[in-house]
């Protein structure tokens, strides 16, 4: 397709895409609860001429091009935000930024997709490979990628490559980060804080196993990083009651699977280490994400190239490549070619003074659509 024509029409729907982008980031949607969000998008697409979306069990959004009953490129953006909130999020503009909690992560990208589809559906264009766009659920925090789990269980063999619109388009996921989150519990006989002084105190027994835990030794190799984190601490009754029960959430991360492995095996001996007469631990997997396994190299570095030029040729400026966690770990998992880059640039995600640059949003939509453009025919 002709990039001038494709980019005069991000130009003229400018004012749209902002003003998209501040209702869709008005309306709460909590993993697991983006029920608001995705009914919100499935009207959209249908007042702009789809006729076949839908929305499945998973909460994802699906609207396909062409016959994708056969291997389809698929183009996805998450619809959850890190913020538990039911009430309408609040949005402001000042000083060429908007502001809002999730405007960038990943609502931003959300309505890029939007837009795409709305060329493709107004353009009569005609695919010359079947595509399919994903607005997907679950892809934050203990949301544990649960859309595009669905999406590949529904479709065994059934993607060619997978692109995911999140983050901004200064660098492209090329690779894998993994995840184990645990919740770990401590139990103990408790009692009287002065009557039963001296007996075991749940959170002072789960003080010692995160003691241990923060001295643990941390895999190191060449091009790789491991990390861990202890989350959220819980437990205890009263000021004037020795604790019977604490709790935490515990997670640590890796581009790679052996260093997975290891910290794994740590944390269960920190465990059972700390585990006697005194306190009892029990453990429960809450999440988990899987690293990448071998992809065809060349097959990947297509779909990498295939970013990066849009990219290069809007911006001017070569992408960074790096691992991150995203959508892209479950076909990266699976063999299938993926990369994860965003349509925006922004500060302080996950936070609640999270904003973008107004100004970023016209050369996102314009990388987004050269490179899903580049499936359709006039």
């Amino acid at each position: 397709m002709n990039s001038e024509k494709l980019f005069k029409w991000c130009e003229d729907h400018a004012d749209e895409q902002l003003s998209l982008l501040k209702e869709l980031a008005a309306i709460p949607s909590p993993s697991h609860h983006e029920e608001k969000r995705a009914r919100f998008i499935k009207e959209w697409l249908e007042k702009n001429g789809a006729r076949n979306v839908t929305i499945d069990e998973a909460l994802n959004v699906r609207l396909p091009f062409g016959d994708c009953t056969k291997p389809a490129y698929v183009y996805t953006a998450h619809t959850d935000v890190v913020f538990p909130d039911t009430a309408p999020l609040p949005v402001k503009e000042e000083n060429g930024r908007l502001c809002a909690p999730g405007v960038g992560d990943d609502t931003a990208n959300v309505v890029g997709l939007m837009l795409i589809a709305k060329y493709l559906l107004g353009g009569g264009f005609r695919p010359v490979d079947p595509v399919l766009f994903v607005f997907n659920s679950c892809e934050e925090g203990l949301g544990n990628l649960k859309g595009v789990r669905r999406l590949f269980d529904d479709r065994p063999g059934l993607v060619k490559e997978f692109v995911s619109f999140d983050g901004t388009y200064t660098g492209i996921v090329n690779r894998a980060v993994g995840s184990e989150r645990w919740r770990i519990r401590a139990e103990t006989c408790g009692g009287h804080s002065y009557a039963a002084f001296g007996n075991p105190n749940a959170i002072a027994w789960m003080a010692k196993l995160i003691t241990k835990l923060d001295a643990q030794p941390v895999p190191q190799a060449e091009g790789r990083k491991t990390t861990y984190n202890f989350g959220v601490i819980s437990g205890g009754t009263s000021v004037n009651t020795i604790a019977q029960s604490a709790e935490m959430l515990y997670e640590y991360r890796s581009d790679e699977k052996a260093h997975l492995a290891q910290m794994r095996d740590q944390m269960k001996k920190a465990v059972e280490e700390c585990s006697g007469d005194k306190a009892r631990f029990t453990l429960e997997v809450v999440g988990e994400r899987p690293c990448g396994a071998d992809v065809d190299p060349a097959a990947e570095e297509r779909v990498l190239s295939r970013c990066e030029k849009a990219i290069e040729e809007v911006t001017g400026v070569s992408p960074k490549r790096h691992a991150s966690s995203t959508d892209a770990n479950i076909p990266l998992s699976l063999g299938v070619p993926a990369a994860t880059f965003g349509l925006y640039i922004g500060e302080k995600a996950h936070t609640r003074e999270e904003s973008l640059e107004i100004s970023s949003l016209q050369p996102g939509l314009k990388i987004g659509l050269l490179l899903v453009s580049s499936h359709f025919a006039e």
